[in-house]
């Protein structure tokens, strides 16, 4: 699998974790996430898609999203419910619970360790949890986020001598031992064990899948897509890349629009902007820099493909203006051989 055009994509859109809640609980019992709205400030200001993550470290439960049927979870499985949709995670299947209140919200997040939460009366703990959030920018490009399900259960409970298994006891360890760093620590490892999970399901795409991990599981266009995602500013056609790539015009244009869901010059306009848009909203340089490092001779040019694109011009966009759905195009600014703007190499 492309590693580097995974790396580059959770790079680009600024992945990034928190853990709150470490939660102990005796049946009956129900927890309910709370909204996206009220995460993301507290993880990542600015961001606009929120991951929720349940690691199960002793004991057994269900986890729903609401309105679906639940999942059985057993210690040493993680749920990840990668839109963040309404969920719940409970004793038993059909529990209902309400979200956690906003003070709640607010001491967890001050928290300098996971929140604890204590679900037992007077009797033994029947399951434990560290529940955590993940935050990254779905706009105006991750085609990682359009390629997931709304939920991946991950895990062994037999015991995993992997990441997945040092991950939940490096959690367990640091939520219990209270050491001075474990914010810090449990943040790192979250973001490791999404990647983790990742692989997991990408290695479990049955052949006939589509969709961008799909073509990270092709060997050829796991290159194309890593040359895209290591020279965005090199002046690609579709010949080029198919050279480099091992593949001819008319086979790589077919697989990658066929696996990725656009063509592979498209995916490549679509990929700078995302570049742009980040660079944009970090303020460091100015329109014409950032033109130039994503391949556009001119900042004419560049805004002209940004606004058509992205539905707003690049200086809208770094003061945080964001389109209306449906103003912007989906057609790249690039055609099937050439591109449409001279790219700098």
């Amino acid at each position: 699998m492309a590693g580097d055009a995974l790396s580059d994509l959770l790079k680009t859109v600024r992945l990034t974790g928190a853990t709150f809640f470490d939660i102990a609980a005796q049946d009956p019992w129900a927890v309910c996430s709370p909204s996206p709205s009220s995460i993301l400030p507290r993880i990542l200001p600015g961001a606009d898609h929120l991951i929720s993550y349940h690691v199960l470290t002793a004991g057994r439960c269900f986890a729903r999203i609401v309105g679906q049927e639940a999942i059985v979870m057993e210690a040493g499985e993680v749920v990840v419910f990668t839109r963040s949709d309404p969920h719940i995670m409970s004793s038993t299947p059909d529990l209902g619970a309400d979200p956690p209140t906003a003070d709640v919200l607010e001491i967890a997040a001050a928290s300098q360790i996971p929140f604890p939460i204590n679900y037992v009366k007077d009797g033994a703990v029947s399951a434990r949890l560290v529940c955590g959030y993940l935050a990254c920018d779905a706009l105006p490009f991750n085609p990682l986020l359009e390629a997931l399900p709304p939920v991946i259960k991950a895990g062994d409970v037999e015991g995993d001598g992997g990441w997945l298994g040092q991950f939940i006891r490096l959690a367990v360890s640091e939520v219990a031992e209270k050491r001075a760093g474990s914010e810090t620590v449990l943040t790192k490892l979250s973001e490791l064990m999404f990647v983790d999970v990742l692989r997991r399901y990408v290695e479990s795409l049955p052949p006939q899948h589509t969709g961008w991990l799909a073509g990270l599981r092709d060997p050829h266009l796991s290159k194309a897509l890593a040359l895209i995602h290591d020279r965005p500013a090199h002046g690609w056609t579709l010949e080029a890349l198919a050279k480099e790539s091992a593949l001819s015009r008319t086979v790589l244009a077919e697989r990658f629009t066929r696996l990725v869901g656009m063509p592979p010059m498209h995916y490549l306009a679509k990929w700078r902007m995302q570049i742009a848009s980040e660079l944009l909203s970090a303020g460091n340089s100015n329109v014409a820099n950032i033109a130039a490092e994503i391949g556009y001779e001119s900042e004419a040019a560049f805004s002209r493909a940004f606004k058509k694109m992205i539905g707003v011009p690049p200086s809208a966009w770094r003061l945080g203006v964001r389109p209306a759905p449906g103003s912007g195009s989906d057609e790249a600014s690039e055609t099937e051989g050439e591109p449409a703007v001279t790219a700098a190499n």
